[in-house]
């Protein structure tokens, strides 16, 4: 079952969440690293991705896209790694991935690319205000060590990657809740172990 996993990606892309994710699952897998523009696009890959963006995961037969998907699907499909939420973390554990997936990432995009919502039209925008979707993420990360609770989940990797990348590149306001958050989450080895990969990676893929 392990060697069914291929992991799509570019070390300079999303596909850093999901190689997190994939260290935290422990099993092992076969990674394919593809070119922007190039082997993202190219016919084959296109079967695997119509969007042709990164990153996706083909299991055996089975393909999935989307970074919080291949979270919830990895969570799931490998639950020895105590990744997914018990019954009672699973209001907030897909609350919270959603809320990430869509009001954040949206106002983050808006915001880098300079576009404020009119707030007489913010009703006709899904993500709300930048300031709301802040407010409420600052709230969603200081109610519980971890996202979904008292103990790290799947949530975790996709939420708290927007986090660390947010403070990283300035799209997230350097609150203290965020800074003290991500503090929590970067400490585990599989995102140290995912860092070292990808770093490597991109290395490499620079030098060809």
């Amino acid at each position: 079952m392990a060697e069914d996993l291929v992991f799509y990606t570019n070390p300079m892309s999303r596909g850093r969440i999901a190689r997190w994710m994939l260290e935290e699952t422990g099993v092992p897998y076969r990674t394919e690293l593809l070119t922007f523009g190039e082997t993202m696009k190219a016919p084959d890959y296109l079967t695997v991705n119509p969007m042709g963006k990164v990153p996706a995961i083909r299991h055996g037969s089975t393909v999935v896209t989307e970074c919080a998907a291949i979270c919830a699907y990895l969570a799931e499909t490998f639950p020895d790694a105590g990744l997914a939420p018990e019954a009672s973390e699973r209001g907030d554990y897909y609350r919270w991935m959603f809320f990430a997936a869509g009001p954040l990432e949206a106002s983050v995009t808006l915001k880098a690319l300079g576009f404020e919502i009119p707030s007489e039209q913010l009703r006709m925008a899904g993500c709300g205000s930048y300031g709301d979707v802040m407010g409420t993420l600052e709230k969603a990360v200081s109610r519980t060590p971890y996202i979904a609770g008292d103990r790290f989940t799947a949530a975790d990797v996709y939420v708290g990657s927007h986090i660390g990348w947010g403070l990283g590149f300035g799209g997230i306001e350097k609150r203290q809740a965020f800074v003290d958050y991500f503090a929590r989450i970067s400490q585990r080895e599989a995102y140290k172990r995912a860092n070292v990969i990808d770093d490597e990676a991109a290395r490499t893929m620079q030098a060809a």
